[in-house]
């Protein structure tokens, strides 16, 4: 009999991406048959909506398989997966990640297979360094180096989807940016749920920039590093010197900055002011003029004023931020933030639509000034790769893929630099 390989379904963040494709890995090695797997968002009501409505989607197409969520949303709230007449088995994010798992879902997930399994994830103290080595182009490759949090925010429902913060070891993660070197990735991100707090759990408590640093050191052959999301106020004097000194860490650094103005930002208990957000990117920026910034940012929190709102619009021109992610606000059952007075969702969405104007006219002024710049390029396929800033470059003739070309700017068109 042919077996049939899993299907497999992601929602949310880049760490969910990467943790489908190590799911994909496991379930094949144990032979998984006939399944379909949904890794669940639990970021805002409106995630965990699409996963249900994914759910029904992916049931009516495969009324014969045996369909497996997993995800933060199964983590947080396993029975509202589990009542669903369309789902046989939910799985918490440390049971995903268990080759055991898989190996006793192999022979017959109904029947022998316990239909919820979601332990306490704040009990979880480690975070396996070893899943795969390699995940999104052949050119690029995501290293998950951290996982959970010990924040909390008023809005986030994460860190209970996540757990605690805990780090991979230093020695772990180098050895897989060698392996994954050897192999032929030219650029690595390192990528975790609160990076910032990298280390924190480890002997001698480093910190991310040492992390940073010995990477660089360790791999000379690696051509790029890239780190994703981070919070400003936990950057280390390291961080900054590799920023300040190393031409091999990319220019682009994605902030959680969430608001821009002070009163909204206490009650969300973030830790940094927005005069804070302002000193680190003018810093950053004077240590690394091609520096460019992306940021999340949050429309319709509750209680925010008009004048509120208006701080956190400034931001984007006081921060100089380019790529912007906006989240129209939403609650999240089981945060303080769902108790506080809310705003009107009309007004949200015009909130987050100004934010989003603001954010593609920084997008427009990035691109125009690249006109006649050289960059080094890499290629993700023979049309477009990206620069050190991480703007999409497409070319009009054939480019070698997975590799780094130098390139003449020559204009743009939408989002993306021609050359």
């Amino acid at each position: 009999m042919t077996r049939t390989a899993p299907i497999f379904s992601n929602h949310g963040c880049r760490l969910n991406a990467y943790e489908t494709e190590a799911m994909k890995e496991l379930a094949n090695a144990a032979g998984v048959d006939n399944a379909i797997v949904v890794n669940t968002c639990a970021v805002t009501s409106e995630a965990v909506r699409k996963a249900r409505q994914d759910i029904r989607k992916l049931r009516r197409d495969h009324p014969d398989a045996k369909l497996i969520v997993t995800g933060c949303a199964a983590q947080t709230e396993p029975d509202t997966f589990a009542r669903m007449d369309e789902v046989d088995v939910v799985l918490g994010n440390t049971e995903k990640m268990n080759p055991a798992t898989w190996v006793g879902m192999a022979p017959d997930l109904i029947g022998q297979t316990e239909p919820v399994q979601v332990d306490d994830i704040m009990s979880v103290t480690e975070t396996a360094g070893h899943l795969i080595d390699g995940f999104g182009t052949r050119s690029r490759a995501y290293v998950q180096v951290q996982n959970g949090c010990d924040h909390r925010c008023t809005f986030c429902i994460i860190p209970y989807g996540r757990g605690n913060s805990r780090s991979v070891p230093a020695g772990v993660v180098i050895d897989q940016i060698k392996r994954l070197v050897d192999t032929g990735y030219n650029e690595v991100v390192l990528t975790g749920v609160d990076l910032t707090s990298w280390g924190a759990d480890l002997p001698g408590a480093p910190k991310l920039g040492d992390l940073v640093m010995r990477i660089l050191k360790l791999v000379p052959d690696l051509p790029r590093l890239r780190i994703s999301s981070i919070d400003s106020i936990e950057v280390d004097e390291n961080l900054m010197q590799a920023i300040a000194t190393e031409s091999r860490l990319m220019p682009h650094l994605h902030l959680s900055l969430q608001h821009g103005d002070d009163m909204i930002l206490k009650r969300m208990k973030r830790r940094h002011l927005r005069d804070d957000a302002i000193v680190f990117c003018q810093e950053a920026r004077k240590l690394r003029p091609d520096m460019t910034y992306g940021a999340d940012i949050i429309a319709g929190f509750p209680t925010e004023t008009d004048d509120m709102f208006a701080n956190s619009l400034a931001l984007v021109d006081e921060c100089d931020l380019t790529w912007l992610h906006v989240f129209p606000y939403s609650p999240r059952p089981g945060t303080p933030a769902a108790k506080m007075p809310p705003v009107n969702g009309k007004l949200i969405k015009q909130r987050a639509a100004a934010l989003r104007a603001a954010g593609t006219a920084q997008v427009d002024r990035h691109l125009k000034a690249q006109a006649g710049k050289t960059h080094h390029v890499l290629m993700e396929n023979t049309r477009m790769g990206r620069t050190e800033q991480f703007t999409e470059v497409v070319f009009d003739s054939d480019q070698p893929e997975s590799q780094i070309i130098q390139a003449q700017i020559t204009g743009f068109a939408g989002h993306q630099l021609t050359a």
